[in-house]
Order: structure tokens, then sequence, then C-alpha cells
């Protein structure tokens, strides 16, 4: 009896000695409130579930980009100094650090969701590379918001109106291709538009039909000319500090949870697109956001043209030249990836 007292209280003590498991602090930075349903209905809800959802002992802190009063511009910067966990990255914006990231989106290489799943999925290795060594940071998934079409207020009816009107843009490629139409490209952050619409700082800009119609652009604007010149890639980076306390198989759940939450967006941004196009020229059905009466420009087979034209002429060229000097595999690698799955020559 005295040897089985010892030997519970020697277990009691060993109880008592073994640390806790310490909960996972993550710090996240999320999209832009302003930029609408994905990040309300989708994004801040999947994060504030994370737990939840994975199993995994964290305490998630979430907040999005326009209230931590970071610049989107400066988040590769921040996710490689530690400074937040996981960070909803504005790729378009970043990329002036990181060139190798526009050569997911470039002007006339997603048409539509069926092709920009294609190329994206094919060049997404390549970006993650370049981050993981630059930055410190693994991407986790990428999504697109989908087409980004142009509002203006002065009238247009096709791509060739631009001329002699200032373009908001959001990335040196759709930079390049507004001047190759005769417009001047304005790069401004998606918060300052509304109120530069306003104040007639610029005449049209560029984003997807729900952001700015969550945004209020249609009170600003008069036409909608709905051609994809880009599909807006966006991903959420880990810090590889933070993903590296993660056991492999803790790793293993937190992926599954971003493979399927990047697999929802791709298929929720498609519907919101659709319903979009249509609240902002006022038909039905209108489900997801306000109903305007903007005037829809019909999309002439010169102007496909001249978007499908972009990619091979415009876009690829200004952007290997720009890419090939920070990172000398670039545009080989794009030609080896996305190249080859759109049959570029």
């Amino acid at each position: 009896m005295k040897a089985l007292n010892v030997a519970l209280a020697a277990a009691l003590v060993g109880l008592v000695a073994a640390p806790a498991m310490a909960q996972t602090s993550i710090k996240v930075m999320g999209q832009p409130g302003a930029t609408g349903l994905i990040q309300k209905n989708f994004e801040q809800p999947f994060f504030e579930n994370l737990a939840e959802t994975t199993g995994l002992d964290l305490d998630v802190t979430y907040t999005p980009v326009d209230v931590t009063g970071v610049k989107e511009t400066e988040q590769l910067r921040i996710m490689k100094s530690g400074l937040f966990d996981i960070i909803a990255l504005r790729l378009s914006q970043v990329s002036r650090d990181e060139p190798t990231i526009l050569g997911l989106d470039l002007v006339g290489q997603n048409p539509d969701y069926a092709t920009g799943k294609k190329t994206i999925d094919a060049f997404l290795p390549i970006v993650d590379k370049q981050l993981q060594e630059k930055f410190n940071t693994k991407l986790l998934g990428v999504w697109p918001f989908g087409p980004q079409v142009l509002f203006c207020e002065p009238e247009i009816s096709e791509l060739a109106d631009l001329k002699g009107h200032k373009v908001r843009v959001y990335d040196q490629s759709l930079a390049n291709f507004v001047s190759s139409v005769g417009g001047t490209p304005v790069p401004i952050g998606f918060a300052e538009v509304h109120q530069s619409l306003a104040r007639g700082v610029i005449d049209c800009a560029i984003t997807g039909p729900s952001s700015a119609n969550t945004a209020g652009w249609p009170e600003e604007t008069s036409y909608m000319l709905p051609i994809a010149f880009q599909i807006a890639v966006q991903g959420y980076g880990i810090n590889l500090d933070t993903w590296n306390k993660f056991s492999p198989e803790e790793q293993e759940k937190l992926q599954a949870a971003f493979d399927k939450l990047v697999a929802d967006i791709w298929t929720y941004s498609e519907e919101i697109f659709n319903d979009a196009v249509r609240c902002n020229v006022g038909e039905d059905p209108c489900e997801t956001v306000k109903k305007y009466d903007l005037k829809l420009v019909p999309i002439s087979e010169k102007d496909k043209e001249t978007i499908q034209g972009a990619l091979k002429n415009i876009s690829f060229p200004a952007w290997s030249e720009i890419c090939d000097k920070v990172n000398p595999t670039c545009s080989e690698d794009w030609k080896k990836t996305v190249g080859a799955a759109l049959g570029f020559e």
C-alpha cells in the first residue's frame, strides 16, 4: 500500500509539473472592409471560426487592413517583420516589392474564371517560392475578386474613348494597358476612389462590379463597360516563423481549412460578379448588392481583340523586362507554366 501511495504521489507531481500546451495567438490583417461581400461573408467569419474549424488551440485577432492604418503596398514588408502572422495580401498592390506576383494576372491573361483558374494554378508555385525566399512568407492560397471592369462618368462606347481621360489603376500591368489606348493611368488606393471620382480627380476607374457597388462608385459614374482586364487575384500569406511553430499534422489542418475557403470563394466570386453586373445596370434578378441605373456599354469585337492582343504585345513584354531584373528566371518560368497552359508563343 505504501508503494502504491508513493507511485500515486509521483504521478500527481508529474501531472502538476507537465507544462500546459500554450494557446497560439494569431494576428490577422484582412481585406479592406470596403471591398464588400467576400470579406464580410467568407473571410472574416473564416478567421473568427478558425480555431473551431481546425480543432487547433488558436486565439485569432482579425483586423481589416483599412482599420490597421497600414498601407496595402507595405503588406509584404509587414509580413516579413512578423508584425502580423497572416495577411490577406492585396497582390497587385504589393507587386512593386515583388513583380513576380504580376505574372498571376497580366492584362489579357485571364478573360474568364476558367482560364484564370488554369493560369493561376500554373504560376502559383513560382510566386510562392519567391515570397518564401525574399519575404519569409508562405502562400496558403489565392482567389479572385473577379473580372475587373471599367466605370466612367464621361460617356464611353469603347476602350478607345479612354483617350485623354484619367483612369484609376491598381498595378503596373494595368497602367501600361491604359496608356496604350491613350488614357492617363492614376494609381489610387481603393478606399480613395469614390472621393476622387466625386471631385473629378479621375474620370474613370477599374475594379470588380460588386466591390464598386459596395463602395458606391455608381453614385459618381454613369457608364460601365464589363470587359475583363484582369481577374484581381488576392492571396493569404503566413509568416514562415509562425507556420513552422505548428507540427506537420497541424499544418495539414490549417492548409485544408484554407483550401476549402479558397475553393468556396472562387465559386462565390463568380456568382456575385454576374449578379453585381445586373444590379449596377438596374436589371433583375439583383440579390447581393444595391440596384443602380448605370448604362451598360456593349463589349465590341474590336475591344475583345484589343484585350486579347494586350498580353502578347503590351503586358507580358513590359512585365518580363521588369521582373527579370529582380528574378532572373521570371519570364522563362512564366512561359513554361502559364505560357504553356495558354499556348502562348
